[in-house]
């Protein structure tokens, strides 16, 4: 049960106005079609090659999402990524790194680099992967310092549907199945970056949870599969917290996915929503009301020299059906082998 509300994230305001009735929609509604014809247009000048595209030598798997905040592609990636590498396909990632503070760009990320350097993301996605990873506004600089580095087979690009300079073999749009479209508006009535016939054109949609979606998606549910203390070893099942509150921390696209999560597995749930890759401090994590401190694994990565002994991260992954799983697999499998072609 989740027992009361805690701080409040400034972009909550946000998703109550995109994803609710609020009556602000309609006074943005004529800047969001401005935000839409000029989307439209780039997206075309690009397909038209009036702005240049640049061709790598290897395939690029777009994963990315038409509208803001967390739909679950950084878990998808992971899932992504291992299965590849169990087919000995050899898998690089290119990642935007946002909210990193490197001087200069783009920054080669490995398990134990700084996130406040390069972004949480990317170091989530190379402690969970083991592949090389490149963060960088520039998707096509990053590209080409892993390609310049390390032998690739297939480039996974985070969050790069609309990033059209960088050619892309496949696109995978990865929607939240709970929030679905919100408003159905794009920005900044609505929480889309391209309107919704976008999905169209993708090679494949992902939705996690939810009921959103249509014949055709491959539907995925997300699955806790660690507890792990981050100050020591010692490991947890969600189970084992029942019967006290917990405190639960999220600066994430969607904070009420990771609460809703651990209200599902039986926890007092007291919810800590913080703005997307928000920068933590020690304060974070010590509150007055006594109780264990759960945190998403994204920022699990921030708070390693924060934490006291009572504070640990949820390890959480995607699971499909055996047969989606299989279809899904099968479709990007054979877009890299007709790149070869």
């Amino acid at each position: 049960m989740i027992v009361q509300a805690a701080r409040r994230s400034p972009s909550r305001a946000l998703n109550a106005l995109w994803y609710g009735n609020h009556p602000l929609r309609w006074v943005l509604w004529p800047v969001s079609l401005v935000y839409r014809l000029v989307a439209g247009v780039r997206r075309v000048a690009y397909q038209r090659r009036f702005l240049p595209v640049v061709e790598l030598a290897v395939p690029v798997v777009v994963i990315g999402n038409i509208s803001v905040g967390g739909t679950g592609k950084t878990p998808f990636i992971i899932w992504l990524a291992e299965r590849l590498k169990q087919r000995g396909v050899r898998v690089g990632i290119v990642a935007r790194g946002y909210r990193g503070g490197a001087e200069s760009w783009p920054q080669w990320v490995s398990a134990d680099s700084d996130p406040k350097v390069v972004g949480d993301e990317p170091v989530l996605l190379a402690r969970r992967t083991g592949c090389p990873v490149v963060a960088g506004p520039d998707r096509v600089a990053a590209a080409e310092l892993l390609l310049e580095r390390s032998p690739v087979d297939v480039l996974l690009s985070d969050d790069g549907l609309q990033h059209y300079r960088l050619a892309r073999r496949l696109e995978i749009a990865v929607v939240d199945g709970a929030r679905g479209m919100g408003n159905g508006l794009c920005l900044p009535a609505g929480p889309l970056r391209e309107p919704t016939d976008r999905l169209r054109d993708v090679d494949a949609i992902v939705v996690n949870g939810g009921v959103w979606g249509h014949a055709g998606v491959f539907r995925a549910e997300a699955v806790v599969t660690r507890v792990q203390q981050i100050k020591g070893n010692a490991q947890r099942t969600l189970a084992a917290f029942r019967g006290r509150p917990v405190h639960a921390v999220a600066g994430i696209g969607n904070p009420e996915r990771f609460f809703d999560l651990l209200d599902a597995a039986g926890l007092d749930v007291i919810p800590h929503p913080l703005d997307d890759h928000a920068d933590l401090t020690a304060e974070h994590l010590r509150f007055a009301q006594a109780g264990s401190v759960l945190v998403t694994e994204k920022d699990a990565v921030k708070c390693e020299t924060l934490a006291h002994d009572d504070v640990w991260c949820v390890s959480v992954d995607l699971q499909f059906q055996p047969n989606a799983a299989a279809r899904l697999i099968q479709i990007v499998v054979r877009g890299l082998e007709e790149h070869r072609e």
